[in-house]
C-alpha cells in the first residue's frame, strides 16, 4: 500500500515537473521580449545594454507606421468581435435549439475554419472575392467589383469568419447546459419569448458570449495570414507591420511594439477572468 502511495506521489511530480518545464520553454521567449523592448543599445539583443524608453517612443509615435498599424488591429478586432458576437449567438441559438438532426453537421461547418489552416482559408477568401468582382463585372456593375478584395469590408469578413467559431462554441457550451425548464416556468407565468430570453436565457449564457466575445478580440488582433492576403492595398496590421519590419531592421522597435501585443492580450485576458473567470474559456 505503501509502495503504491508513493509511486502515486513520484507520478504526479514527475508530471508537475514537466509542465513547469513546458511553461519555462513557452513563456521565456515572452520574458526575453519584454527585457529587450527597454535595451538602449541600437541592434536587438540580449542580455541588454541599459535602460531606454526610446523604442517606445519610436513604435507609439504619430509620425511612424506603428500606430497606424496599431490601430487599424483594433479597429479590426473590435468590429469583427461585435459581428462575430452578434452572429454567433443567433446561430448558436438556432444550431442548439432548432437544427435536430442537422446539429452536428452545422456544428462542424461552422467551426470548419479552426480545423483549417488559415492560410487556406485566406486563398479560398482571396480566389472567392477575385469570381464576386468577376460576376459583378460581368453583369455591368463594376462598382461592386471592389467591395471584396483588398478592400476593408473584404478584410473584415475575413476576420469574421475566422473568429465566429470561438464565440459559436462559447455560446453553444453555455446552452448545452442550459435549463430549458426555467424558460417554461418564465413563458407559464405570462412572460413572452422575448421577456423569456432577455430575463432568463441571456444572463445564463452571458459567460459565454463574453469569453467567446473577448477570445475572438484577441484571434482577430492577431490574425497573419487572412490580414496579408486580403488587406486594402497600402494598409497593414500589427502582425504584418511586424513581419515586414523584421526583415529590413533589426533594433528593439519590434521589441516594443511586441510587448505592446503582450500587453494587450494580458488585459483581455484580466478583464475575462474579472468578469465571467478563466475556466469559461474552455469548450
Amino acid at each position: 500500500m505503501t509502495q503504491v502511495f508513493s509511486g502515486q506521489i513520484t507520478s504526479r511530480i514527475v508530471v508537475l515537473g514537466f509542465i513547469v518545464l513546458v511553461y519555462i520553454f513557452l513563456l521565456t521567449p515572452l520574458l526575453v521580449v519584454v527585457i529587450a523592448s527597454f535595451d538602449s543599445a541600437e541592434i536587438l539583443s540580449f542580455p541588454i545594454e541599459g535602460f531606454s524608453l526610446k523604442w517606445y517612443k519610436k513604435a507609439l509615435s504619430t509620425e511612424g507606421v506603428w500606430l497606424d498599424s496599431i490601430l487599424l488591429s483594433v479597429k479590426i478586432a473590435v468590429l469583427a468581435t461585435i459581428i462575430s458576437t452578434a452572429l454567433g449567438t443567433a446561430v448558436s441559438l438556432y444550431v442548439v435549439r432548432f437544427a435536430g438532426k442537422w446539429r452536428e453537421s452545422l456544428r462542424i461547418f461552422i467551426i470548419l475554419p479552426l480545423l483549417l489552416p488559415e492560410i487556406l482559408t485566406a486563398i479560398a477568401l482571396l480566389i472567392f472575392y477575385y469570381n464576386i468582382e468577376a460576376f459583378f463585372s460581368a453583369i455591368g456593375t463594376p462598382m461592386l467589383s471592389g467591395i471584396f478584395r483588398h478592400s476593408f469590408f473584404g478584410l473584415l469578413t475575413g476576420h469574421v469568419l475566422i473568429t465566429l467559431p470561438f464565440v459559436f462554441l462559447g455560446i453553444s457550451g453555455s446552452l448545452n447546459n442550459f435549463d430549458l425548464s426555467l424558460e417554461e416556468a418564465s413563458r407559464s407565468l405570462g412572460g413572452g419569448r422575448f421577456i423569456t430570453f432577455w430575463r432568463i436565457t441571456l444572463p445564463i449564457v452571458k459567460p459565454g458570449i463574453i469569453a467567446g466575445g473577448l477570445l475572438a478580440l484577441i484571434v482577430s488582433y492577431d490574425l497573419f495570414a487572412i490580414s496579408f492576403l486580403l488587406k486594402p492595398i497600402g494598409t497593414a496590421t500589427l502582425p504584418i507591420q511586424l513581419f515586414d519590419y523584421v526583415r529590413w531592421e533589426f533594433d528593439p522597435t519590434a521589441a516594443a511594439v511586441s510587448t505592446v501585443s503582450i500587453v494587450f492580450t494580458l488585459v483581455v485576458l484580466f478583464i475575462t477572468e474579472r468578469l465571467v473567470g478563466l475556466r469559461a474559456l474552455r469548450f
